[in-house]
C-alpha cells in the first residue's frame, strides 16, 4: 500500500515532466520549420538535460545545426540519436548528408546502406548512395545499384543520367549518350541533364549542338552561371564574340567571383580593343589568384597598349622571374623601356633575345587563336592568348533529401508575405522609412513602459544576447503577476509576457496568457489581434506535419473579426484577415480584405504584394501585375523580382 500510495503522488510529477519534455522538443520543432535554429538548438538542450535518453531532441538538434552548416556537431547528434533508436532512418539519411558535406563518401555509403535495410523503397537514399559511389570511384558497384534502380523505377529520369555520368568517368562516350538521350525522354524539363549533354557536344567540339542544349538547359535553370560559362566557349568558337561577351556578363551576374568568367571575358574584351575593361577583368582575376602569370602577362599587354609602360614592366618583370627565357616578354619589356627612355635596360634584354638567335616575329601581338582553349592548371605561356576551360568538366550532384540547407539555397516559391504582428524586436525595413503605426499600439506603450511594443511581420531571429534578455524578461513579468493584487494590472503584464513567449517561438504559452487576458478584459484588440497571430503559427507548422487544422483555422478568423470589430481602423488587421483568406483559398474575401487595408494605409506595401497574388490566383492577371509593380515602388523590390521570374516560366 506504501508504494502504490508513494506511486500515486510522485504520478503527476511524473507527467507533468514527460509534458515538459515534449512541449519544449515541439516549441523546438516549431522553431525549427520557422528557421529559428539557434533559438530551437535552446529548447533541443533542455529537453536532452530534462532526458537524455529520447532520441528525438538529439535528432532534431542535429537537423537544426545541419542547417547552420555545422555537419560535424550535426553528425555527432545523429549518431547519438542512432545510438537511443537505431530503428529511425532520417537519422541515418541526416547523417549521411552531414558526411557528404566533409567529403567523407564512405562513411555516407555506411549510413545509406544501414537506412535502406528499414525502407528499401526509399528512392532518395539509393539515389544519394550511388552519387556517394560515384565519389569513391567504385564504378561497377554504382552502375550495378543503377540497374536495380532502373528495374524498379523504369521512369526515373535521374538514373539514367547518373548511370551516364558514370560511363563518362569511364572514357564511353557513346554508351553516356545513349544513357543521357534515355533520361532526357523520360524527363525532358530537367535542365542538369541538358547542361550534362552539352558537355559531351562540347568535348566533340559540337559547338552549334552544346549551344542548342545549353540554351535549353539555360531555359530551365536561368541562374546557373556554368550554363552561361560553357555556352560562351559554344559561342566564341562559332564566331560570335557579341554572345560570347553577353554569356560572360551573366555568368558574372550571377557569380561575380566565378575565375573562368572573368579570365575570358579578359581576353575577349582585348580582342575587341576594350582593353581599360580587360585590364578590370585581369585584375580581379589576379586579386583571386596573385601568381596567376598567364593574367599578369595578359595584363602587361593591355597596361602597355594603354601607355601604362611602368605598370607593365612590373607585371613583365614578374613574369619574366619565373621564366627568364619567355622571349616574346622579353621583347615587350624592352620596347616599354626604349619608350620611357630607359635604354640601358631595353638593350639589356635585346641582348638577351640576339643571342638566343630566334627566328620570331617580335613587336607583335598575336591574335586570339581561334578554336583553341587551354586547360587551367596548363601553364605554357605560349597559350596566353587562349580561352581556359576547367581541368575536369564536373557534373554538380544534387543530394535528394527534406534537408534543403540553408535558407538562401531553397526554391522560390509563390509564397503569401507573413501576417503583422505584435514584438519587442524594432522592425529593420529597407520598405518604409518610418516605423509601422497603430494607434492601438502606441496607447499601450504609454500605459505600459516597462517594454516598448512595435509592430512588425520581420520573420528576423533574435540573438543569442537578445534570447537571454527575453527569457529574463518574462521571469520578472511571471513575478510580477504572481504578486499582482488586481487583476487591471495583470493583463498589461500577460500581453507583454505573451509577445515575449512569441518572440522566443513559445506560441502556446503565449495563447494560454493571451487568452486569460481576454477574460480579464474582453475589449483588448491587442490581445485578440496577437493570440490569432500565434494560433496561425501553430496552425502553419502543424499543417506541415499533416494535422488538420480547420477548427483552428476558424478560431484565428474569430479572433481577427473581434479584433476588427473593436479596432476598425486598423489596417494590419484587415491585412491580416487577408492572408488567412488567402491561405484557405478564398481569394475574393481576400483582395476585399486587402483592398480595406490599402484604403486604410496606402503605404502597406505587404498588402499591395499579397493582394498582386491573389489576383493572381483569381486568374486577374493584369491587375495583379500591376498590384505587384506597386509594391515594387514601395520597396518591395526582391520579392517582385522573384515573383516575376516565376511568372516568366
Amino acid at each position: 500500500m506504501r508504494r502504490i500510495f508513494i506511486f500515486l503522488a510522485v504520478l503527476p510529477l511524473l507527467v507533468q515532466a514527460q509534458f515538459n519534455t515534449d512541449r519544449l522538443v515541439m516549441i523546438g520543432r516549431s522553431a525549427l520549420y520557422y528557421e529559428d535554429y539557434v533559438l530551437s538548438i535552446q529548447y533541443f538542450n533542455q529537453a536532452i538535460s530534462q532526458k537524455p535518453w529520447l532520441y528525438e531532441p538529439w535528432f532534431f538538434r542535429g537537423v537544426a545545426k545541419f542547417y547552420l552548416d555545422d555537419f560535424r556537431g550535426a553528425e555527432n547528434d545523429c549518431s547519438e540519436a542512432i545510438e537511443r533508436n537505431p530503428y529511425v532512418t532520417s537519422a541515418y539519411e541526416l547523417r549521411g548528408l552531414c558526411r557528404i558535406n566533409q567529403k567523407h563518401f564512405a562513411d555516407a555509403v555506411l549510413d545509406y546502406d544501414r537506412a535502406l535495410r528499414y525502407d528499401p523503397e526509399n528512392q532518395s537514399l539509393w539515389h544519394n548512395r550511388i552519387l556517394c559511389l560515384i565519389q569513391e570511384k567504385a564504378y561497377d558497384r554504382a552502375l550495378a545499384q543503377i540497374d536495380t534502380m532502373t528495374s524498379r523505377w523504369s521512369k526515373y529520369a535521374r538514373a539514367y543520367a547518373m548511370q551516364a555520368e558514370v560511363y563518362l568517368l569511364q572514357k564511353d562516350t557513346t554508351k553516356a549518350v545513349k544513357s543521357l538521350d534515355k533520361s532526357l525522354e523520360l524527363d525532358p524539363y530537367d535542365g542538369g541533364i541538358w547542361a550534362e549533354r552539352a558537355v559531351i557536344s562540347l568535348a566533340r567540339q559540337n559547338w552549334k549542338e552544346g549551344e542548342e542544349y545549353l540554351t535549353k538547359s539555360i531555359h530551365l535553370m536561368p541562374k546557373h552561371p556554368g550554363n552561361y560559362i560553357n555556352r560562351a566557349m559554344a559561342r566564341y568558337n562559332q564566331n560570335n564574340l557579341r554572345g560570347a561577351m553577353a554569356d560572360y556578363d551573366t555568368a558574372l551576374d550571377f557569380d561575380p567571383n566565378n575565375f573562368l568568367g572573368h579570365y575570358n571575358r579578359g581576353l575577349l574584351r582585348a580582342q575587341v580593343g576594350d582593353d581599360n575593361r580587360g585590364i578590370e577583368d585581369f585584375d580581379f582575376v589576379l586579386k583571386l589568384e596573385p601568381d596567376n602569370l598567364m593574367a599578369l602577362f595578359n595584363r602587361a599587354l593591355l597596361l602597355e597598349q594603354t601607355g601604362n609602360l611602368r605598370a607593365a614592366i612590373r607585371d613583365y618583370s614578374k613574369v619574366i622571374e619565373e621564366y627568364p627565357n619567355f622571349w616574346f616578354g622579353l621583347q615587350h619589356r624592352a620596347a616599354c623601356n626604349r619608350r620611357l627612355g630607359n635604354t640601358k635596360q631595353a638593350e639589356l634584354d635585346e641582348f638577351r633575345i640576339l643571342k638566343a638567335q630566334m627566328d620570331k616575329r617580335y613587336g607583335h601581338q598575336p591574335r586570339l587563336s581561334k578554336k583553341q582553349m587551354r586547360k587551367r592548371s596548363d601553364e605554357d605561356l605560349e597559350k596566353y592568348n587562349q580561352l581556359v576551360v576547367a581541368d575536369e568538366q564536373e557534373v554538380e550532384h544534387e543530394y535528394k533529401s527534406d534537408y534543403r540547407g540553408r535558407v538562401q539555397n531553397r526554391k522560390a516559391e509563390m509564397a503569401w508575405l507573413p501576417m503583422y504582428g505584435l514584438t519587442f524586436v524594432k522592425p529593420q525595413s529597407e520598405v518604409r522609412q518610418e516605423l509601422p503605426y497603430e494607434n492601438s499600439v502606441d496607447v499601450f506603450n504609454q500605459i505600459s513602459a516597462s517594454r516598448k511594443m512595435f509592430v512588425s511581420c520581420d520573420q528576423s531571429t533574435l540573438d543569442e544576447e537578445r534570447m537571454r534578455e527575453t527569457f529574463a524578461f518574462i521571469d520578472t513579468l511571471s513575478t510580477a503577476i504572481d504578486n499582482s493584487k488586481t487583476t487591471v494590472k495583470v493583463v498589461p503584464m500577460l500581453i507583454l509576457r505573451a509577445v515575449a513567449y512569441s518572440n522566443i517561438q513559445n506560441f502556446d504559452n503565449a495563447i494560454d496568457d493571451l487568452s486569460i487576458a481576454i477574460q480579464i478584459d474582453s475589449t483588448s484588440s491587442l490581445a485578440y489581434w496577437q493570440r490569432a497571430v500565434c494560433q496561425a503559427k501553430i496552425n502553419e507548422f502543424n499543417a506541415s506535419q499533416g494535422t488538420n487544422i480547420d477548427l483552428k483555422s476558424a478560431n484565428v478568423l474569430g479572433d481577427l473579426s473581434d479584433a476588427i470589430r473593436l479596432a476598425p481602423k486598423n489596417a494590419f488587421l484587415y491585412y491580416n484577415r487577408g492572408n488567412l483568406y488567402a491561405m484557405r483559398n478564398d481569394y475574393q474575401r481576400a483582395i476585399d480584405d486587402y483592398t480595406r487595408a490599402i484604403e486604410l494605409d496606402n503605404h502597406l506595401a505587404e498588402a499591395w504584394y499579397n493582394r498582386g497574388l491573389a489576383r493572381i490566383h483569381a486568374k486577374n492577371i493584369s491587375d495583379g501585375i500591376a498590384d505587384l509593380s506597386k509594391a515594387g515602388e514601395l520597396g518591395l523590390y526582391q520579392e517582385i523580382q522573384g515573383k516575376v521570374t516565376l511568372l516568366g516560366t
